[in-house]
């Protein structure tokens, strides 16, 4: 949750053009914003900015995660880009995690 929150400020606060407010989907909003902030519940389906938001976040994710398949790939990201499948939990536990896995991430808890 600190990490989202802390990765959205920076996003917001290295804007090029600053912005006069911004939408967030949720309630948790971060601090110390250069600007006013909207804090919307299920804003993905309120609100379109915050749905066409999360779709591009998610294609890019995405696609970085098929370019990682490249330097890792014993772990199948090309396929599942990431998502905790069978195969992807399978790889883990064959190879361990790589540089890439978030440890906090509960089924890769056991690893550190």
């Amino acid at each position: 949750h600190k990490a989202t929150l802390d990765a959205m400020h920076h996003a917001i606060t290295h804007l090029k053009i600053p912005p006069k407010s911004v939408l967030i989907d949720g309630r948790s909003i971060p601090e110390n914003l250069p600007c006013q902030s909207f804090p919307i519940v299920k804003g993905d389906s309120l609100s379109l900015s915050i749905a066409a938001a999360s779709i591009i976040a998610k294609v890019t994710r995405d696609r970085i995660m098929q370019l990682e398949h490249n330097r890792y790939p014993n772990y199948g990201f090309d396929s599942h880009v990431g998502y905790p499948t069978a195969k992807h939990l399978q790889a883990i536990k064959d190879n361990g995690p790589s540089h890439i896995h978030r440890m906090t991430f509960r089924p890769l808890q056991s690893f550190s």
